[in-house]
């Protein structure tokens, strides 16, 4: 079972997703190796929250878009493509992810761009936000250690 950080500001702010069906649902989902795409969305959520409260970012829009940015909602390594679509999962999955946020979730701006680019360069447009940027870094160095079995070190927060 996954659990959220300890950090009280994030929890505060990830309340309301955390506790839905959907997000809750992500657990049942693995990600990379040994990973469920649950722990992996907490990762890079918490990982991009503090990163963009220590550059006075908006580190509520990266939280919720960092815990939101993999609702895709299927095993990618069984799925099978609908007809007609060509692309694999890591070219298709950000938009997919972002209708069922929608679908979901009010979101804002950032957190839409958040989502729907996070996987640039495979998908054409990069972020155009800050927190954008923060989120596609951090999926990029937490999914390179999941996969590798590595220890994705979270921050402690004291210091803030």
């Amino acid at each position: 079972m996954t659990v959220l950080p300890p950090d009280p500001g994030y929890r505060a702010v990830v309340a309301g997703l955390w506790t839905s069906g959907p997000v809750q649902s992500m657990d049942g989902y693995p990600q990379h190796g040994d990973t469920s795409c649950l722990l992996h969305c907490v990762r890079v959520s918490y990982l991009s929250y503090c990163r963009c409260l220590q550059k006075g970012l908006d580190a509520r829009a990266a939280a919720r878009a960092g815990l939101l940015h993999d609702l895709f909602l299927y095993d990618w390594h069984s799925y099978r493509r609908p007809a007609g679509v060509l692309l694999p999962h890591g070219f298709t999955h950000a938009r997919t992810a972002l209708d069922n946020a929608r679908r979901f979730f009010d979101l804002t701006r950032v957190e839409e761009d958040a989502i729907l680019h996070h996987m640039w360069p495979l998908t054409p447009v990069p972020p155009m936000t800050p927190e954008g940027w923060v989120i596609t870094r951090v999926d990029k160095w937490v999914s390179l250690l999941e996969t590798f079995h590595r220890t994705v070190p979270l921050p402690k927060l004291s210091y803030l």
